[in-house]
This record gives C-alpha cells, structure tokens and sequence, in this order.
C-alpha cells in the first residue's frame, strides 16, 4: 500500500468533499500521521471512512468528522483547550498542533496511558492528560477557548457552558440514536451563548453522559 497516496485519497474523497476547505486543517492531515495512532489491530483500516474500534465500547471518529470539528472549532494559536474523551490521541494531537495547550481527560486508564505514549513518541509537549469521569464537568479556574466532547450525550451539560472563555466555543453531539445533532456553541458574552446545529450523525455516547429524567406515572 503506498501510505502517502491512500492518505491523499482520504483528504480529497472523503474530507474536502465534507465542506472541509480550511487549507491549515488539511495541511495538518498530511503532517499527523493518522496511522501512528490506529491500534496495531486496525492498521489497514487507518484512511478508511470508518470508525475504528478501540474497546470499551469506544471508537475513534471517522477522518471527515476529525476533520470537520477542526474547521468548526476554528483553534487559535493562543487557544486553550479542553478535550472530554481522549480515545486514541490522535483528535488530541491535531488540535495541540494548532492550539497553545491542549487538557484532555478520559476515563479509561489504559487510554490515557497509550495517548501519552504516542504524543510524546511524536514531540507533543502541549498537552495534559488526565485520567477522570468528565462527562458532565471538568473544573477549571481559568476556563477554556475550546471545548470538545468527543462522546455523544443526551444532555449537554450546561457546566461545559460555564467553563467557556468570552469568545470560546464548544462542539458536542447531543441526542440519542439513531438521530444526533452536532452543534456548535459559541460564549458570545458572560453568560450569553449562541448555537448552531451543524449536521446530523450519529456516535458512541460520553461514559455516565447526563441522561433525561425518566417519566413517571
């Protein structure tokens, strides 16, 4: 397989034909080796349309939807950012690639353990990684330009909302199968957002992600 020529596939077939044009997001695709972060069981499926299993239940995205948020998230270099979900580490390194820093939570200790291994393996040296249930809250005194969560939930948490820096803005996927909106949230002013309903899709869901209350007769 020539690597270099399948990744270029990726990024002309499935991703500029996503609405992806912001040329510094589809430099950074050539510049991230994908690949360096696909479990060793999965390899041959590293450019593919596909979400790719990581156990647990978790999955990493597909290229076009890594890609995507990027452009929707629109990272500065002055960005902090807080990444909820840290799966497989490569979302982590795109977004540390353009942002100022980069803290990424997950629960599962065995991810966190295999992301520091790789981002450091590749020079990383902007990104704090935690090993946490942050599905309805990460604290934090200085609050974030840009939140992910990388796991769908039911219910956003409106704490995700208070941690935003005036002008920051979180992506997240809430509802539930098989039908999910990705929305983008902008802190338009303290205590003043903005949404927008990007696309409809459909992914795994935030480990304890808020649920609904049930309805009782």
């Amino acid at each position: 397989m020539d690597i270099e020529q399948t990744r270029y596939n990726m990024v002309e077939q499935q991703i500029r034909t996503w609405e992806v044009l912001d040329q510094d997001v589809l430099d950074l695709l050539f510049k991230v080796r994908r690949e360096d972060f696909v479990p060793p069981a999965h390899q041959a499926l590293a450019f593919v349309d596909m979400e790719i299993p990581l156990g647990h239940g978790q999955a990493m995205w597909t290229p076009k939807l890594e890609a995507r948020v990027l452009q929707d998230l629109d990272i500065r270099p002055t960005d902090r950012v807080l990444e909820i979900g840290t799966g497989s580490g490569y979302l982590t390194a795109l977004l540390a690639s353009l942002a100022a820093g980069v803290m990424s939570v997950d629960i599962f200790p065995e991810f966190t353990a295999d992301a520091t291994r790789k981002l450091r393996a590749h020079g990383f040296d902007n990104v704090t990684l935690h090993t946490a249930d942050a599905a309805r809250d990460w604290p934090d005194m200085t609050g974030f330009d840009a939140i992910v969560l990388t796991g769908s939930t039911p219910l956003l948490s409106e704490a995700f909302l208070r941690r935003l820096n005036v002008g920051g803005r979180l992506f997240a996927i809430t509802g539930e199968a098989p039908v999910m909106h990705a929305q983008l949230i902008t802190r338009t002013a303290p205590g003043a957002t903005r949404s927008v309903t990007l696309f409809e899709t459909c992914v795994a869901p935030l480990v304890n992600a808020p649920q609904p209350a049930a309805f009782v007769f």
